[in-house]
């Protein structure tokens, strides 16, 4: 009896035990910049700093692949030399974003070339050159953050592309980590870096499910994350801040604009969660032109599901004491939809 009590006992322990939540001691908080503009407005700077957000990963080109030009950069961003003047002690992270389809065109030398290709494209940008020949640093570095969507049938030839890039910038590597990955390691690998982030949104395809929200379906978070695990890598977490809106026209798919629910409240009316229908006609920002009866689907995530997602990290991913909280991504509209004391509290639940 003694025995099956003591056994009762360890079991309750255990099981409050690993049902705790992750606490983690420090907490380095960050954002991700993937905007096309070589500035941050002013909105941006003063949130910054009054957030004490240390850490930028800062996209500075994307990758894709065409037949007659072989791997080319585009949406390049180079940062100038006033860029970060007012902000304080921050550290940029060189974010390159890799299209998953450019690895079935490529077999080891040209990605041995294309790994050379952009550590050279992102040392050129982390200085600006001037027309003496001067050169003048306008970030330090010593990280390199790659964002892909990888499969099983190209992680062999991703994973390859890491190690070069690792190899040949003598940096640190960190990688995006999709919830499907994290979930499946057997499956997808482990990519061979110092670290991944954790990408807790867009968790469905924007057009594959007209009631959900793509951005952030707390359902199918759970999904994912549905019980405690550790990785073999250390994990970073990202969380969304940014909203987007899908507008139909005759029930056909017309594109996604930078309109949020509160900008249309004059020529809208909500119909059921999330959709909405134009109510008159209206020509908004000069580039769109709404139409009586076209269907607009805007995807926001608001402060409670943040938290509520932050809950459901806490309790099924294994965090180490020193993590980075990074929201995606920095804008003006971000501190238009939230406050700065709600963005402070995202970084500091998980501290909690």
């Amino acid at each position: 009896m003694k025995n099956s009590i003591l056994l009762l006992f360890i079991s309750i322990v255990f099981w409050s035990c690993s049902n705790k939540e992750n606490k983690i001691e420090n907490v380095e908080r960050a954002f991700y910049y993937w905007k096309s503009s070589s500035y941050f407005d002013d909105e941006s700077v003063k949130g910054i700093n009054k957030l004490k957000v240390k850490k930028i990963y800062y996209k500075l080109f994307e990758v894709d692949y065409n037949e007659s030009m072989g791997n080319f950069p585009y949406q390049k961003n180079s940062p100038n030399e006033y860029m970060f003047r007012n902000l304080d002690s921050l550290n940029i992270v060189p974010t390159v974003f890799i299209r998953n389809e450019i690895f079935q065109y490529n077999d080891e030398r040209s990605l041995d070339k294309l790994a050379d290709n952009i550590v050279f494209l992102i040392d050129k940008y982390h200085k600006e050159s001037y027309y003496n020949s001067q050169e003048k640093v306008i970030f330090e570095y010593d990280e390199i953050q790659i964002d892909c969507d990888w499969t099983k049938s190209t992680k062999d030839k991703y994973f390859y592309l890491l190690k070069k890039i690792k190899e040949l910038s003598k940096k640190q590597i960190s990688c995006t980590l999709r919830l499907y990955p994290y979930k499946y390691p057997d499956i997808m690998g482990v990519p061979p870096v110092d670290k991944a982030m954790l990408m807790c949104y867009n968790l469905i395809k924007p057009l594959e499910n007209k009631t959900k929200n793509s951005i952030l379906d707390l359902d199918e978070l759970k999904s994912y994350l549905n019980k405690r695990r550790s990785y073999p890598l250390h994990l970073d977490v990202a969380l969304p801040v940014f909203y987007w809106t899908q507008w139909y026209q005759n029930d056909r798919f017309s594109g996604l604009l930078n309109i949020n629910s509160a900008d249309m409240k004059t020529f809208t009316k909500e119909v059921k969660p999330m959709w909405y229908e134009v109510t008159k006609d209206t020509s908004y920002s000069d580039k769109n032109y709404f139409r009586i009866g076209d269907q607009i689907k805007c995807e926001e995530v608001d402060s409670k599901k943040i938290m509520e997602a932050i809950s459901i990290i806490k309790n099924n991913v294994e965090l180490g004491k020193n993590t980075t909280i990074s929201l995606f991504d920095l804008g003006e509209s971000t501190f238009k939809k939230y406050s700065n004391a709600e963005i402070s509290s995202f970084y500091s639940s998980f501290s909690k």
